[in-house]
């Protein structure tokens, strides 16, 4: 299992940028990112939740999620760090690759 490190300085910075090519954003107000997915159905929405459900409890790093049929809101942070970490990037990546395929 990977350990969390909170990002700071020039990592975070790398990081954001990366994330934010993909369509991550940084919360107001908070040290988390938040992502939207839209798929196609509901079906669609709730399998991927299942399959990033799965790798969460393995990674235990966990996502603040909501769901409204084919809509998925993620904010990704780590208590532990207080803040943002390596595994909420390593998440975010995981769960774009899954949406993607």
């Amino acid at each position: 299992m990977i350990e969390a490190h909170k990002l700071e300085g020039e990592d975070r910075d790398k990081a954001l940028v990366a994330l934010a090519d993909h369509g991550w954003t940084v919360v107001e107000d908070r040290d988390a990112i938040t992502k939207r997915f839209v798929f196609s159905d509901f079906n669609a929405a709730f399998g991927w939740m299942t399959r990033i459900a799965m790798v969460a409890e393995h990674m235990n790093h966990h996502p603040e999620w909501f769901n409204v049929y084919k809509t998925v809101d993620v904010t990704l942070t780590t208590h532990d760090v207080d803040g943002l970490s390596n595994l909420d990037v390593a998440l975010a990546s995981k769960m774009d690759r899954m949406a993607a395929s």
